[in-house]
């Protein structure tokens, strides 16, 4: 019976290695996932070219040692030519996302409508591709609808942009119509306006949209409103200034169709960390002040500050100041405490020579972490000789001491006299 044992124990343990290895190897493997975050012009029109911008995101925990996108097109759409269906994107680390641009054609006897694409992604030359479908609008339907679609309000988030950052634009779209229906030449009209589709569009570099277009909303009667929220990203290297992103709008027909400009403030002024008293210790020791201003244009979060010296130690070891207004300034103070080659508190180090000082403010702006450091300081060492000071004054009360002993002494020999 012992030997039947071992054989079936030995079995079932190279089955579950089996079904294991795979499990364990889509965990740790590249993964890709591909999305359309830009088609232009949208919809589609009929015997005219789209591009389609196409991002591939790699969702998984390994590299991604030489990843493709190929479209696979299907009537009415089409390529130049079939060499031109696969791009290759190279190696594509975790977490990062590369665009790549299409160029298609939609055939001249196409019909208005919802249509299909096929886009596939694959992590290598010898992997299998995967495949996603996905939807895009071709032409314009017409409705008898007299609604019209108007842009109300537009919501940032942060409000002033930092290079780098990431947020949403959120539009609010409402029909400005007051009553149901509208009288047109002795025919009754309702006032419903339907979004058809609605996309937002840049020309900026390094200015992207994340969101694909949005499509079919419905209806909105008289009055009726509706929120659409884009996600955005703007780029490491985006200069300062005022860069206009485009809402596209799809209304009831081609005359209710809009373009709405939508203008996106990006500004890298941050926080700004100015000392307010000299940076220098006495015999080891001293009370740092600093201003800390807030020089962007709307409100930063989790606002700290921290500095470091090299044999100082500060406290508290960070500065928690919380939310700040624009141009808000708030002063802030840190004991610092010189440590000798030992590390015992208040000697100045060897040489008693200047140290770097060196101030890290971190703060969000909107989800965004952000630091800037502030390290051209220099924090200075001096003594004081206290022992002086206190023979100083030792010396001054035997004075003062001995003048009232002697006027007591004159007083009672003038006394004795008289």
């Amino acid at each position: 019976m012992k030997h039947r044992i071992i054989p079936l124990v030995l079995s079932l343990l190279l089955i579950a290695s089996v079904f294991a290895a795979p499990v364990s190897a889509s965990v740790g493997s590249a993964n890709l996932k591909v999305t359309i975050i830009e088609i232009s012009p949208y919809p589609a029109q009929i015997g005219q070219y789209v591009d389609l911008t196409v991002q591939v995101e790699n969702v998984g925990r390994d590299r991604a040692d030489d990843a493709s996108v190929q479209v696979v097109p299907e009537y009415p759409f089409s390529l130049d030519s079939p060499l031109n269906a696969v791009q290759n994107i190279g190696g594509l680390a975790p977490e990062k996302v590369a665009t790549k641009e299409f160029h298609l054609f939609v055939d001249k006897n196409a019909q208005k409508g919802t249509r299909s694409i096929d886009i596939r992604t694959r992590i290598d030359k010898d992997s299998p591709w995967s495949e996603e479908t996905f939807d895009i609008r071709v032409g314009t339907e017409t409705f008898d609808s007299k609604g019209t679609v108007e842009l109300e309000t537009i919501t940032f988030d942060p409000e002033v942009f930092m290079p780098g950052d990431r947020g949403t634009v959120t539009v609010t779209l409402i029909n400005r119509a007051t009553t149901p229906t509208v009288s047109i030449g002795g025919e009754d009209f309702d006032t419903n306006a339907r979004i058809q589709s609605a996309v937002l569009e840049t020309s900026t570099d390094g200015v992207t949209v994340f969101s694909a277009p949005y499509v079919d909303m419905g209806l909105l009667g008289s009055g009726d409103s509706i929120d659409l929220t884009f996600n955005v990203e703007v780029g490491e290297y985006v200069r300062d200034g005022t860069h206009n992103l485009v809402l596209a709008i799809e209304g009831n027909s081609f005359d209710y169709n809009s373009r709405k400009n939508i203008p996106l403030e990006v500004d890298s002024s941050n926080v700004r960390v100015i000392p307010s008293k000299p940076l220098k210790l006495v015999n080891g020791e001293a009370t740092l002040e600093f201003d800390v201003a807030n020089t962007h244009p709307n409100e930063f979060s989790s606002v700290s500050i921290k500095p470091t010296a090299e044999g100082v130690v500060f406290y508290p070891a960070e500065y928690f100041i919380g939310p700040m207004d624009p141009d808000e300034l708030f002063t802030i103070e840190f004991d610092a405490v010189a440590e000798d080659s030992e590390g015992l508190g208040g000697l100045a180090p060897d040489g008693s020579e200047p140290v770097n000082l060196t101030l890290i403010a971190s703060y969000s702006n909107g989800v965004n972490l952000h630091e800037n450091d502030v390290s051209n300081l220099q924090l200075r060492f001096a003594t004081e000789n206290t022992g002086s000071s206190s023979q100083s004054i030792i010396g001054a009360v035997v004075l003062v001491a001995l003048i009232a002993a002697g006027v007591l002494v004159y007083r009672k020999k003038k006394q004795n006299k008289e």
